[in-house]
């Protein structure tokens, strides 16, 4: 006797397969991160990163052009000030002429409504203790004064051209303030991509050099932590009764359960960031020849689509972009 259902018949052929697919992966879907640094002449390569830069403002440019170019979907920019302008408030953050906000209005200069230019809005390579808001007397950060200055640097990224606006520091209350205050200064149509279950992870190792951090100490009194679920989905709950335009689940492929569950409940579109020590992982165990670089590569997008995101922010945006066709 043999058996009637036969799965295999269709994964006999890669045209089948590709007929079958219940996922696919497009550039649109990809969003690429980017790092502007200020005092730095030509790109800064990151060690931990091969083959990510922070980048002056003409290589900015270059960059987010081929990604353009290539059918990314959006950049994300962060700001990499110099150690010197570092201060326990994150003023360079606020500054019109902040490193961050001038890299803004040169992406937008070059490149207008062609792709989609997002902000991260979050004071933490801004302050000289590395921390996303201000310290109190005690050292803890202060959730309501913190969230005040989100305000003020939300409304400075939409004077300087942002499309969209990532709070990503965890504040309580963060992404209403931030609404409120666009809103006020007439910038009804930016929008915002709340952070919304990003955990304390062990795998940002890599992303504090690359923003050349000064944290001292940890985040895990204000971002999740990694033991929970129920958590994150109440922190989902409230940005999207806050007003969020748009949700993230941060990291992605350690928190695919938080990324299902979220874009079951999510009425908005769902994101999620395979984030530094994801990228360093797979680059890593590539140049060692253990795994298949590209496959990995792919597979790993392709796992996060299908457990929900609707966009994937990633450092390999452009390569999978144009590998994509």
């Amino acid at each position: 006797m043999f058996p009637h259902h036969r799965p295999r018949r269709l994964r006999r052929t890669l045209a089948m397969r590709r007929l079958v697919a219940e996922t696919s992966l497009e550039p649109r879907n990809l969003v690429l991160p980017m790092f502007i640094a200020d005092g730095i002449s030509e790109p800064r390569a990151i060690s931990s990163m091969p083959g990510v830069y922070q980048h002056t403002t003409d290589t900015l440019l270059g960059a987010a052009d081929e990604a353009v170019r290539a059918g990314v979907g959006g950049v994300m920019l962060f700001g990499v000030p110099r150690p010197e302008d570092k201060d326990a408030r994150g003023s360079g953050g606020v500054d019109p002429d902040g490193v961050l906000n001038r890299a803004l209005r040169s992406l937008s200069a070059e490149l207008g409504d062609a792709t989609v230019i997002m902000a991260d809005t979050c004071l933490d390579e801004f302050t000289d203790h590395g921390h996303c808001g201000v310290l109190d007397e005690h050292g803890a950060v202060d959730n309501d004064a913190t969230v005040q200055l989100y305000a003020d640097m939300a409304v400075a990224q939409a004077d300087a051209g942002a499309h969209i606006l990532g709070p990503s520091g965890m504040m309580d209350g963060q992404v209403s303030a931030i609404r409120s205050a666009l809103d006020a200064a007439g910038h009804h149509d930016v929008a915002q991509l709340a952070y919304a279950a990003k955990y304390a992870s062990a795998f940002y190792g890599p992303f504090r050099e690359a923003v050349g951090s000064s944290l001292q100490g940890d985040r895990r009194t204000y971002q999740q932590d990694p033991a929970n679920r129920r958590e994150s989905l109440r922190e989902v709950d409230l940005d999207l009764v806050e007003g969020a335009d748009m949700v993230m689940v941060k990291p992605a492929m350690s928190y695919l359960d938080v990324l299902r569950e979220t874009a079951d409940r999510s009425d908005v579109p769902v994101a999620a960031y395979q984030i530094s020590g994801e990228y360093a992982m797979i680059t890593a165990a590539a140049q060692n020849g253990w795994i298949d670089r590209d496959a990995a590569i792919m597979e790993s997008l392709l796992c996060i689509r299908r457990a929900g995101a609707d966009i994937v922010l990633t450092y390999w945006a452009t390569e999978v972009a144009q590998r994509l066709g």
